[in-house]
């Protein structure tokens, strides 16, 4: 007799590898259980890297937008001198980060390796997410679904790395050198320094996952192109409002940021078309498929039914009344049936 953990792969095995295998709900829960533990082992081993390695996740990660010799600066002052300004140059980080709480170091220590091991698994939480959900899926949507933890995870590494270089420095930039009086000092604390930094970094990678969501919007046959061509200029606003909110309300930052997501909102209707120029072309060859194998053949004739009473309708059969000869009897009983049953 298989033990329940043999029946279990035994279900899950056929539920992945047969069509048309049906898993009971308590096999659903066990599948589902068995996901979150691999992904939960594979969050806590990353951000116990990430805790271990310190220096390079603080010194080198964290605190290095909030340095005048990172990348972006550097970028921008070459961009500056390029164009023959010196502004990008003269607008250099100046403010204290401290801390005023006597764990807040080691709890942002925890905090900041936990949402790192979060950034580094999250391809390996989505392919987990989709391995629960592709069995339930017909054929044809596992095929036209294909591909999509790679580019979900590319996308979502490109909005990191731009909300990284990009948003991050231009906000932690101008609210640095922002003052209302020269003689008041930015001594920025550090708790609020890495939530404006995951807040913007976070942000830009969930927002670059637009071309994805537009895919299997269009997909399912809500989204087309032509709606979203319709509605071009409710999206300008929208993308100008959601860049206005991951930036600060600075005009040069605003625009930068709000470049890509306009570039990522034309290749989201490109992709709608291409999805759209398929379905047409399946449609089209399964309606040439079926020309060629001509009409289907006819089914039988039905008989018509007709209610009681109408013409042409039987009498419904009646049962004729049982009738006992007079003078009848039985000779086990001895009973007279026709001088009303009385014995003799």
């Amino acid at each position: 007799m298989a033990s329940p953990t043999q029946k279990f792969q035994q279900n899950r095995a056929a539920a992945q590898g047969e069509e048309g295998a049906e898993m009971s709900f308590i096999d659903h829960l066990e599948e589902l259980r068995w996901h979150i533990i691999r992904a939960a082992i594979a969050v806590v081993v990353f951000t116990l890297v990430a805790f271990l390695n310190k220096q390079f996740l603080f010194h080198t990660l964290i605190l290095g937008p909030s340095r005048p010799d990172f990348w972006t600066y550097q970028m921008f002052c070459k961009v500056g001198h390029f164009f023959g300004s010196t502004e990008p140059c003269e607008n250099q980080i100046n403010f204290i980060i401290q801390n005023r709480e006597m764990s807040g170091q080691l709890t942002l220590h925890i905090s900041a390796a936990f949402i790192a091991g979060l950034c580094l698994t999250f391809p390996y939480l989505f392919w987990e997410l989709w391995r629960f959900i592709k069995p339930g899926l017909y054929p044809h949507e596992r095929q036209n679904s294909r591909g999509a933890v790679f580019f979900v995870s590319l996308l979502f590494g490109f909005g990191l790395l731009f909300g990284y270089y990009i948003a991050a420095p231009l906000s932690i930039q101008f609210l640095a050198n922002y003052t209302v009086d020269p003689t008041i000092q930015n001594q920025m604390d550090l708790q609020s320094y890495i939530s404006t930094l995951t807040t913007m970094t976070l942000s830009c990678a969930f927002v670059f996952e637009l071309p994805m969501i537009v895919f299997f919007l269009a997909k399912a046959g809500i989204v087309t192109p032509e709606l979203m061509r319709l509605y071009r200029k409710h999206a300008i606003v929208v993308i100008l409002i959601i860049a206005a909110v991951i930036t600060p309300p600075d005009i040069s930052a605003q625009i930068i940021v709000t470049i890509p997501i306009l570039l990522l909102y034309e290749l989201s209707i490109y992709i709608a078309h291409v999805v759209k120029r398929d379905r047409t072309a399946a449609l089209n060859a399964e309606l040439a498929n079926r020309q060629q194998q001509g009409p289907p053949p006819p089914s039988p004739p039905v008989p018509p039914m007709s209610l009681p009473g109408q013409p042409g309708t039987p009498p419904p059969y009646q049962p004729a009344p049982a009738t006992i000869e007079r003078g009848s009897y039985s000779s086990s009983s001895g009973n007279y049936p026709g001088n009303g049953g009385l014995p003799m």
